[in-house]
């Protein structure tokens, strides 16, 4: 029936002519609309209302750098409920779904009602600010309605989409629209992980975490966000691909507390009309890699700086955060063909998926008091450092995960790496405690932040 239907949407709406060029001439054509394709598909898509408890203060300095250390104890907390409402869908028979992180990563409380008016408490099982999405279970969820995920790298710009969600808490609505851009990184959220299907279809507030599906009725991405002068509906619309909520769905469903995505390694640059000349391209195309981690798969698999990364699983690309993509959907512990160019010949290679390694152990420990900054949580740089706080590819010493009190007022931050300690280089948070507490009269930090280093001097 739905391919029927989308038959008879080409027949309807003949090319070059205007769309009520002339009278239908069959029953199927005076009855054609989406409505089989949306009683279908609704059942799947759900609403979700989230609370959540945070702590407020009176102060207004409870939110300074400086002065909240002063004020800590100028007025009690009070408990404050933060509400959010969103839209989920469906994925599976015994109740697996899927949102935006934004919409439920930090909620204390989850409420899902299904379009039948039934409604649940749910769990949030996996969440990941960065891709901004969340799986959730349901409780006590067994034969309910789903949305089967579609291959989205079989789509195409131009194809007819539905989003179904709860815009502005009016209920369940339903927008249609095109696919109008497909591989748009990091335009819909600021985040450079982004990576993104484009539709005109109308996403509004509430329906974040809806369903953007196909004339098949399948899933091909989950809205999370719209880019708007005015703020309204009249922009342009983000989904987050179903090749990456196939692997977030994977990851709940085994049990993993914390989504995981492959480790590359290296740092690339997206080849302009330049460098493609210089590589004897004919076109920009693919990534130059300039830096490599030794632990890096790549390394591992012959790669070399220098080297320009074509396709991933036999698809091309074009940006860092496209490679990350097709690696994400690639799946961990899997081999992945990555095309490479190297002086001018195009080669097939082979690269484990893996995640970032544990080695050497982050070791995180707190200053005692012995030291001139007590209480400042530290860890050992090791690859899962660098990718989870992306930090260069060569870093290495102690990252500062909490400054404490005596920190911040000192102007450290949370991310800073120390790298020396009074012209004593470090490379653990052991090493870094030991050195912080032999200073005596003074104290001088190397520290590496936002790529950056600089140096701090202090008198004890």
């Amino acid at each position: 029936m739905l391919r029927k239907l989308a038959a008879l949407l080409l027949l309807a709406l003949p090319l070059g002519q205007p769309a009520l060029a002339r009278v239908p001439g069959s029953q199927a054509e005076i009855t054609l609309s989406f409505a089989p394709l949306v009683k279908e598909a609704t059942p799947a898509v759900v609403n979700i209302y989230a609370k959540r408890i945070v702590e407020s203060r009176a102060s207004p300095f409870a939110n300074d750098p400086i002065f909240s250390e002063f004020f800590r104890n100028f007025a009690p907390s009070r408990p404050r409920v933060q509400n959010s409402l969103g839209s989920g869908v469906i994925l599976s028979e015994d109740g697996y779904v899927v949102s935006n992180y934004h919409v439920v990563g930090q909620a204390d409380e989850i409420r899902v009602v299904l379009n039948d008016r039934r409604e649940f408490n749910a769990e949030v099982l996996l969440a990941d600010a960065a891709s901004d999405l969340a799986i959730l279970k349901l409780e006590g969820a067994e034969d309910m309605p789903h949305l089967d995920l579609r291959d989205s790298d079989t789509v195409e710009v131009g194809e007819l989409v539905l989003a179904i969600g709860n815009p502005f808490g009016v209920g369940q609505t339903v927008s249609s629209g095109i696919v109008s851009g497909l591989a748009r990184s990091g335009t819909a959220t600021g985040n450079e992980r982004g990576y993104f299907i484009q539709t005109d279809a109308p996403i509004n507030p509430g329906n974040s975490g809806g369903a953007l599906i196909d004339v098949s009725g399948q899933l091909i991405g989950v809205n999370t966000s719209i880019l708007s002068r005015s703020g309204g509906s009249n922009g342009i619309g983000f989904a987050i691909p179903a090749g990456l909520v196939k692997e977030f769905l994977s990851q709940a469903q085994g049990g993993a507390g914390q989504f995981q995505r492959p480790w590359a390694g290296m740092t690339g640059q997206a080849v302009d009309a330049d460098m493609a000349d210089h590589f004897g391209l004919d076109r920009p195309e693919g990534i130059a890699v300039t830096a490599l981690h030794p632990a890096s798969p790549f390394a591992e698999a012959g790669f070399e700086v220098g080297d320009v990364i074509l396709a991933v699983g036999g698809l091309p690309v074009a940006s860092p955060p496209e490679m990350i993509f097709r690696m994400t959907v690639a799946g961990l512990g899997n081999q992945v063909k990555v095309t490479r160019l190297r002086n001018g010949k195009t080669r097939d290679v082979k690269v484990r998926m893996t995640p970032a390694p544990e080695d050497p152990p982050r070791d995180p420990l707190t200053t005692g008091r012995a030291g001139p900054i007590p209480g400042m949580a530290l860890v050992t740089v090791n690859p899962a450092v660098i990718a989870e706080a992306t930090l260069p590819n060569d870093a290495s010493g102690a990252m500062i995960t909490d400054p404490g009190g005596i920190g911040q007022r000192a102007g450290l931050r949370s991310g800073d790496v120390i790298t020396e300690v009074n012209g004593t280089a470090v490379a653990s948070s052991a090493q870094a405690e030991a050195a912080l507490s032999e200073a005596r009269d003074f104290l001088a930090l190397t520290v590496l932040r936002d790529g950056k280093a600089m140096s701090m001097r202090f008198r004890l």
